[in-house]
This record gives structure tokens, C-alpha cells and sequence, in this order.
């Protein structure tokens, strides 16, 4: 008895917490009026909602005003249905956008009169329910607009007040690129089917750790002011993700996308590069290939559903590298230094001058190959290419070399989704993420390998229950756990000898 007593204590404390505080990002809202053909409110009508895609369905009874408010309700498309005694039935339908409160009147006609069916009244899209500033964007909308390499951020930067530099390593290490607002990206919070989903290491812009494709976002919506209570742990936008779940219907999708070269200019720097190493002006590649495919349907019709995509991308891109390296007379044991301040011109010291400046370390014992430039040195410097600009070094001894780089990388996402309902009340989902990805690094001169090499494996597992206890009680319980793991790792072992200021 005692052991009953503690489980429902806890289970109080469990359903108390929900009453006060909605889980965040994960769901939407209905709200309504119902009316009589005079206008006056009408009290008592059943309100019923059902979802197009799984029949899932839930219904309420109007207030003793007229009013009715669906809290927690998954997002999608639904039918609305009031039927009220001596009324007309009437249906409307409505795409319910994650966490963008909607609001459906009904205006019923009196009993006898055709049952209507209103296919053109959808949600209103501007929220007065709330102080929050943003937009929902639906899978339709995500599937109609073109974007570059079906890039999920890209859509995520529309939204008004938003500062976003694309993708390259400078924007992504920019805490500027994806300020919204004012704040910088690593005070936006994202969640993924209302469970954090921040990259905890790189805080990208819009960039969760868990990556979501186009083929597997369902919805998503940026806030970018006037969060509410729930809005998470951070003062910037929220970004707010769900993932594609099975339907009644077999569905599946095979996709490629394919940009290549062609039409590409040529970098300004490398241009440069190219024209004083007498070389003819050829950009860097720039092919990106993103393909897939995606599967779901119904497992047990009206109740147990699931969803797969895997998405894979492969580019051949360039990257462009400047690095400091001895310039030809350097590397032949000449060393020059400027005549005055401004360096108006530039004095050389000869191999013999440079001896007989070091000639005392033969006495010291500290130049067992002579008096002036060490030979092994020399060897070393002469393996350096010769410069072709003076962005880098002292603009004397050492100058720069520009060239562009090989930046290959393979992407793979893999995501898996089952639902299931257990009753018009109840509902279960659990998501699965996998990624495997491979970024070779920038070359450190032309000819040698990778310099270093990316990889993630980073992984993720999320469930959920949602249970719809009265028309003013919703009890959600959400756990995920990932597993943000990356290396990066360089081509070489063992000890190394460098030179100050020298790449």
C-alpha cells in the first residue's frame, strides 16, 4: 500500500509540472469561437480534430462562452469538425504549424441546412495569441523552394532580422553569421521534436548536432524575439525542428541533386597566385552531389507508422591556402634587410659577408659544417616552393605562397522514425540519428597529402509520449540522449623540428 501511495506521489509531480509548463517546440495549438447564425456564442458544441495523414483524432466540448482551446496538438493537417444540437455539422480544414497558435471560428447554421464543408479555411497565419516574432514554414513550402545543396540552415536564415554568411570555414567560425536579432549564433537554442539539439562544442548558426535533412523535416520554425517562458536556455533565436513521421499512405522518395563547375570564376586570390607563378588562370573545383531516399507508411493502419531517409552528399571542392615561405635568396643563404623605416630598398648580405660575420662559432665549437648558412638548412629551404605574393612574412626574407587547395569531404545521414498510438489520448514516437562523415583538410604544399583528416560519428536517440488527459491536462514525457563524437587528425608521427615564422 505504501509502495502505491509513492508511485502515485510521483506521478503527481510528474503531471503538476506539465499543468505549469508545456514542453518546448514540439507541438501547436487550436483555438476557437463558435457561433450561431446571429452572431451570439454558442455553448456545448463538440469540437473534433483529426489528423489527415494518420487519422489520429481528438475532440472537446465549447465553453459555457463559446470557446475552445486544442493545447499540445501534433503538428500537421487537419480536419475540424463542430456538430451542436439544432446546428448544421461543419468542417473546415487547417495546416497546424509548430508552435504557431492558431485560431479557427465556426459561424453554424441552423439544424436542416446542408452540412458544410469549408476546403478554403485555413489557419489564420498571423499569431495574436502571443508576443512571439516568427515564421512557420511547412513541408510544402520546404519542398518547393530551390536552394543550394539542400541545405536545411538555408531555409532557417529567411526569417526577417536575420544575418546569415552562408557556409565556409570563416562564416561558421563567425559567431556573426546566423545572428538574429542582435545575438550572436551561439545564443540561439535549437531543438529537434522538442529535445535540445545544440551542437555543444561549435554553436554554428542553425546548425543542430543531430543533422536533419529536407527529406526528414516535416516543419520547422525560427523565433527570433519575444520568446515565452518556454523558449529554452538562451537569449537568441529559437530554432525549432520536427522530423517527417509515416502516414496512412506509402510514401517514398529517391532524389540526386548535382552542381558542378561549370560557369564557376576563379578565386581573386588564387587568380593572383596563378599569374605570378606564370600559371594559366584555372579556378578550384566546386561539385557538390547530394543524393538519397526516403521511405514510410503504415505498419499497423491507424496506429503504428514509420519513417526512413538516408541522404548522402559528396564534394569536390577547393579551399584557398596562403603560407609563409623563404624567399629565393633566403633560401639560398642570402639574407636582406631593409635600408631605412619606410624600406625605400633593400640590402643583401652575401654568403661571404654572412661567414664572416659567424665566423666566431668556429671557435665555439656550435657550426660543425662551417661559418655561415648551415648546408642541411639550406637543403630543407630549397624543398619550399617559391613565392608567388607578399600577403605573408616580412615582405623580405619571407613571403607568401597562394594556392588553391583540394577540400574533399563525404557526408551520410542516416534517420529512422516509428509512431504509434495507442489510443486517441495517447501517443508514442521514438527517432533514431546516425551520421557518418569524412573531411579531408587542406593540403599543406601541392603534391602532399591531406593535412589532416575530420571524421564524426555522432549518433542520437530520442522518445516520446504524449498523453491528453482532459481538454486541460496534458501529460508529455520526452528523453534523448546523443553522442557528439569527432576526431581530427593529422597525416604525420613522431618528432618534427620547425622554423620560427616558416610554415
Amino acid at each position: 500500500m505504501k509502495s502505491i501511495r509513492i508511485l502515485f506521489a510521483v506521478a503527481l509531480c510528474i503531471l503538476s509540472a506539465n499543468f505549469t509548463g508545456w514542453g518546448q517546440g514540439a507541438f501547436t495549438s487550436l483555438r476557437g469561437t463558435v457561433y450561431d447564425p446571429s452572431g451570439a456564442v454558442v455553448p456545448g458544441v463538440t469540437i473534433a480534430i483529426q489528423n489527415q495523414a494518420t487519422d489520429f483524432s481528438t475532440k472537446q466540448t465549447a465553453n459555457a462562452t463559446g470557446g475552445f482551446v486544442f493545447t499540445s496538438v501534433p503538428p500537421g493537417r487537419y480536419s475540424i469538425i463542430a456538430t451542436g444540437s439544432g446546428f448544421g455539422a461543419q468542417t473546415k480544414f487547417a495546416d497546424l504549424l509548430v508552435n504557431q497558435p492558431a485560431t479557427v471560428n465556426f459561424s453554424l447554421t441552423l439544424e436542416g441546412a446542408s452540412t458544410t464543408v469549408d476546403v478554403t479555411a485555413e489557419a489564420q497565419t498571423l499569431n495574436n495569441t502571443d508576443a512571439t516574432i516568427g515564421n512557420s514554414v511547412s513541408n510544402a513550402v520546404i519542398s518547393a523552394l530551390p536552394m543550394e545543396g539542400r541545405n536545411v540552415p538555408d531555409l532557417l536564415s529567411l526569417q526577417p532580422g536575420v544575418l546569415y554568411l552562408g557556409r565556409s570555414i570563416t562564416a561558421d567560425q563567425d559567431s556573426r553569421s546566423g545572428a538574429v536579432a542582435g545575438a550572436r549564433s551561439d545564443q540561439s537554442n535549437v531543438t529537434l521534436d522538442g529535445l535540445d539539439d545544440n551542437d555543444q562544442q561549435g554553436g554554428y548558426a542553425f546548425t543542430g548536432v543531430l543533422r536533419s535533412t529536407l527529406d526528414s523535416t516535416q516543419e520547422f520554425r525560427v523565433t527570433t524575439t519575444g520568446g515565452n517562458a518556454d523558449a529554452g536556455r538562451s537569449s537568441g533565436a529559437q530554432v525549432t525542428l520536427i522530423s517527417k513521421a509515416g502516414t496512412n499512405h506509402v510514401h517514398g522518395a529517391a532524389y540526386e541533386y548535382n552542381r558542378t563547375g561549370l560557369g564557376h570564376a576563379n578565386d581573386w586570390f588564387n587568380k593572383g597566385a596563378e599569374i605570378q607563378s606564370g600559371l594559366p588562370n584555372k579556378p578550384g573545383k566546386l561539385i557538390r552531389n547530394t543524393f538519397g531516399a526516403s521511405f514510410g507508411g503504415p505498419i499497423l493502419k491507424d496506429r503504428f507508422f514509420f519513417f526512413a531517409n538516408f541522404e548522402g552528399q559528396r564534394t569536390a571542392e577547393n579551399i584557398q591556402v596562403t603560407q609563409t615561405v623563404p624567399s629565393a635568396n633566403y633560401r639560398n643563404g642570402l639574407l636582406s634587410y631593409c635600408s631605412d623605416a619606410a624600406c625605400s630598398s633593400i640590402n643583401t648580405v652575401s654568403a661571404a659577408q654572412l661567414a664572416t660575420l659567424d665566423a666566431p662559432c668556429v671557435g665555439n665549437g656550435v657550426c660543425p659544417w662551417g661559418a655561415g648558412a648551415d648546408p642541411n638548412v639550406l637543403q630543407i629551404l630549397q624543398q619550399y616552393p617559391l613565392p608567388n605574393g607578399s600577403v605573408a612574412g616580412d615582405g623580405v626574407n619571407l613571403l607568401s605562397y597562394s594556392f588553391s587547395s583540394p577540400y574533399p569531404a563525404s557526408l551520410n545521414t542516416s534517420i529512422f522514425k516509428l509512431d504509434y498510438n495507442f489510443s486517441s489520448r495517447n501517443s508514442l514516437f521514438v527517432r533514431g540519428n546516425l551520421q557518418k562523415d569524412n573531411q579531408a583538410g587542406a593540403l599543406q604544399f601541392p603534391g602532399q597529402p591531406a593535412s589532416s583528416t575530420y571524421k564524426d560519428n555522432t549518433k542520437g536517440i530520442a522518445v516520446g509520449d504524449t498523453w491528453t488527459i482532459a481538454s486541460n491536462a496534458v501529460n508529455d514525457i520526452r528523453y534523448g540522449f546523443v553522442r557528439q563524437g569527432n576526431s581530427n587528425r593529422g597525416t604525420g608521427q613522431g618528432d618534427y623540428v620547425q622554423f620560427r615564422f616558416i610554415s
